[in-house]
């Protein structure tokens, strides 16, 4: 930061000068923390699809004119006086499975913020599972529910409609799953939504489509980084979550494994703050107008922490 002579500075510089030359910080963090996103389900016994698309992880953020998952507007800031020390763990992807059920995402940790892990997507003829956003219901034998998303985090997974032969979709940050329709209707995943917080707009957290018989065309994943769901009759393989998105597996057949993607934490601070992270974090940094942005992609346990000022 450059500063006038005292004389001439405004007393916020002054201010601000004086914590940063003490070592110390006095303001407020940015954040968006993602979870992991559910894995897509399958269906045992069968080479034929069946499962629902995995739900989107739960979704986070305060920056100013941004929202968060499930509709909810930004949420406060960080405000910190001082050197503070913060857990922080990046939750990975839900495993997908080409014969059960996909396996929830697991949580993201900034402090005293959770972002709770997408719901897998069901299995043949089972609900999705409820998480930051729902996973979707598998095809067939119900009709089947998708999974509920968390207030404030995402959206519910797309149902399995009676009399109904296609898996729903996972829900994403920004918009439910689509319901399973007839034979070769996989519902789509949900949208994810968008953040400026590293400088330009990138989309996130997107549900994955549903599983279906036949069709030439497949669920497609939601917006953000959700995966395609599989094709039985064309021999269609469904693809995973995007990592580092949140966003959730597409549904599976026997043949293929759709995992969800692992989520991400990050953050901003005016430049020239300090910021020291534990030995086991994986990160970048970059400086965004007057504030540096730090993205941690990993953490190898849940006790890495990041200290700030």
């Amino acid at each position: 930061m450059a500063i006038r002579r005292m004389s001439t500075s405004t007393l916020t510089e002054q201010t601000r000068y004086a914590n940063m030359s003490a070592g110390t910080f006095q303001g407020a963090v940015d954040y968006l923390v993602i979870a992991g996103g559910g894995g897509g389900g399958g269906r045992s016994g069968s080479i034929s699809p069946g499962g629902g698309g995995g739900g989107a992880g739960g979704y986070r953020c305060n920056v100013s004119g941004e929202s968060s998952g499930g509709g909810a507007s930004a949420e406060a800031a960080l405000s910190q006086l001082g050197s503070v020390t913060y857990t922080v763990t990046v939750g990975g992807g839900g495993t997908g499975s080409g014969t059960g059920a996909g396996s929830d995402g697991l949580d993201s940790v900034f402090g005293s913020i959770t972002s709770i892990g997408g719901g897998g997507g069901g299995a043949y003829s089972s609900a999705g599972s409820a998480g930051g956003s729902g996973g979707g219901a598998g095809r067939d034998g119900g009709p089947n529910p998708g999974g509920a998303g968390t207030t404030s985090q995402g959206f519910d997974g797309g149902d399995k409609l009676s009399g109904s032969g296609s898996a729903g979709g996972g829900g994403g940050a920004g918009q439910a799953g689509e319901d399973g329709g007839g034979f070769g209707v996989g519902g789509d995943g949900g949208d994810g939504v968008a953040s400026s917080i590293t400088g330009s707009s990138v989309t996130r957290a997107g549900g994955g489509g549903g599983s279906q018989d036949s069709g030439a065309s497949f669920a497609v994943g939601g917006a953000g980084g959700g995966g395609n769901g599989a094709i039985g009759t064309n021999n269609t393989t469904g693809t995973s979550g995007t990592p580092n998105t949140g966003s959730g597996g597409g549904g599976s057949k026997q043949s293929d494994v759709n995992n969800g993607g692992s989520g991400v934490v990050i953050f901003t601070v005016p430049t020239g703050t300090s910021v020291s992270f534990s030995g086991g974090v994986t990160q970048s940094s970059a400086t965004v107008g007057s504030n540096d942005v730090y993205t941690v992609t990993a953490t190898s346990t849940t006790s890495e922490t990041v200290t700030i000022g």
